[in-house]
């Protein structure tokens, strides 16, 4: 493969780079990612086949548990290297898409940190990932700015910025553009890759860092991988050892059984771990799917004191603390509600409980999805957190069970629930086609994680013929209610959004992942074959 008539064992694919950012992927850039990606190449290709091996034999009936042949780690005394400056105070942390105004203005919202997400908040369209590329480039050495059209706003940073940290794409996802020998290169090493190459030497000269999230990992293993990807980069960019600095989103139900070992795994650069909660709910769904007797009730009521969900956020925060690390807590998916005070209130108060309890926990910090929830959870935290953080807060009245972190969520199950299910389901699917991620719906923020949720609750409930509001839903029914629920939206957006939409690929979509005789692993992987 060729860029720019140059020989690099790395390159794009037919399409270009978008105008304004050949800078992004220069013959460099890519000479770089064919140097690191190749070792890894068979690595994350094995540790997705061992998925498959774990989960057939969760399918099969073994239990999930705590590993044998890791419990010295587990029993050991060792702690993670000490974070930077700048991510020893994390209370409010701000997360979305990394389009150009979306990084401006979470930089300057006032938040402790931006997670810039390339993830489950971003559709990942070529153009996408490499705008976004660009728009971190220029956020790093503060020369972005932004110009609305429709608007007439212009967006600028202001002196005081949000300590920056980017979030790749996991393990199991492809960036197609761009191979390496022929195959298509990891979307992680992408990612993490060129934003490394570009700015990791800048941070450095401004006094921060390369830092990260890393999503969707499911064992010790994989993080090892993780480890070794970072460690590989950093020498063939010249950087000191573990000066890239990772959180690890503990997301999927594996994960949870191996805490102690993701951290140990990458302790020289580890910044802690994150509890996940929209993903953990789906890995619950996802990795118990066999289960009959491990259906859960409606999504609005698996909420953080279900037990399940108790116990894993509580174990996160005594392994971390015990090990020195940080333990940030989960999303507010909840945006401000206009023109309707009384709706505002309540869901601001629910935000505002959520974050007392997180603090109150001991987590040294949260997610907030929206500006307007920053004052909120800052309050929270301020009010029970008076340091930077809560390492000192052991939680050593924790004892957490294999069977804690399995005990299925109780609870009705609803048809206003399956409804909502298949609006936000396939309302989502069609943003993400049209290339948005982040989308406001029903007054919360959905991204990938959430419509994660939608679509294996209406899975898990058909497969398993589990009661509705006492009655099981024939395919025949479901079909009913998807049409009249695409009604319902048409009525919502008008029937011009609705018909220059892509609802049409986006309901089939939902349908087909919806009563497949297996749950899928994941709905992206299937809708990254329809995008362009």
């Amino acid at each position: 493969m060729t860029a720019h008539g140059v020989n690099v064992p790395v390159a794009a694919r037919a399409r270009a780079a978008p105008a304004g950012t050949e800078h992004v992927v220069s013959e460099a850039a890519l000479q770089f990612l064919g140097e690191l990606a190749p070792p890894f190449l068979g690595r994350i290709s094995e540790a997705l086949n061992a998925r498959q091996m774990r989960k057939a034999r969760w399918d099969a009936g073994e239990p999930l548990a705590f590993l044998t042949e890791t419990k010295s780690v587990r029993d050991g005394a060792w702690t993670v290297t000490e974070v930077p400056s700048d991510l020893r105070d994390r209370r409010v942390e701000i997360t979305g898409p990394v389009d150009r105004k979306m990084v401006i203005n979470a930089l300057g919202s006032g938040a402790s940190c931006y997670m810039a997400d390339f993830e489950d908040s971003t559709s990942p369209t070529w153009e996408n990932v490499v705008r976004g590329q660009a728009n971190l480039i220029d956020a790093v050495r503060r020369t972005i700015t932004f110009d609305d059209s429709a608007t007439g706003k212009h967006y600028a940073l202001p002196e005081r910025l949000a300590t920056l940290l980017v979030r790749p794409r996991g393990l199991h996802l492809l960036e197609r553009h761009v191979t390496v020998g022929g195959t298509p290169i990891p979307a992680s090493v992408f990612d993490l890759g060129l934003f490394l190459f570009h700015n990791a030497r800048e941070l450095l000269s401004r006094g921060t860092g390369p830092y990260f999230y890393f999503p969707k990992l499911e064992s010790h293993l994989e993080a090892r991988i993780v480890n070794d990807l970072f460690t590989e980069a950093e020498r063939l960019l010249d950087l000191p050892r573990g000066v890239s600095k990772v959180t690890v989103l503990i997301e999927t139900l594996p994960a949870a059984f191996e805490m102690d070992e993701i951290l140990f795994e990458l302790r020289e650069r580890s910044a802690g771990l994150n509890c996940g909660r929209w993903d953990y709910i789906f890995s619950g769904i996802k990795t118990m799917r066999a289960r009959a007797d491990f259906v859960f009730p409606d999504r609005s009521l698996v909420t953080m004191e279900q037990p399940m969900m108790k116990a894993y956020t509580e174990l996160l925060i005594k392994t971390c603390h015990r090990r020195g690390a940080h333990a940030m807590g989960g999303m507010a998916a909840q945006i401000p509600i206009k023109n309707d005070p009384a709706a505002n209130e309540a869901a601001l108060a629910k935000v505002r409980a959520d974050k007392t309890r997180e603090a109150r926990a001991g987590h040294d910090g949260t997610w907030v999805a929206h500006p307007g929830l920053i004052s909120i959870a800052r309050e929270a935290f301020d009010a029970e957190m008076p340091g930077p953080n809560q390492l000192a807060k052991l939680r050593e009245d924790v004892a957490v069970t294999a069977a804690d972190l399995v005990r299925v969520p109780t609870g009705a199950r609803t048809m206003q629930a399956l409804r909502h299910n298949v609006r936000v389901g396939i309302q989502y699917l069609e943003a993400w086609l049209g290339g948005l991620g982040c989308v406001p719906l029903y007054n919360l923020m959905e991204d990938a994680a959430t419509a994660e949720i939608s679509r294996s609750q209406v899975w898990q409930w058909l497969h398993h013929a589990a009661p509705i509001d006492g009655q099981v839903l024939t395919g025949g029914a479901f079909e009913r209610v998807v049409a009249e629920e695409m009604s319902v939206v048409r009525s919502e957006i008008g029937d011009e959004r609705f018909e220059r939409g892509h609802f049409p690929a986006a309901r089939a979509m939902f349908v087909e992942l919806a009563t497949a005789p297996t749950l899928a692993d994941f709905l992206t992987l299937r809708a990254y074959e329809a995008l362009a």
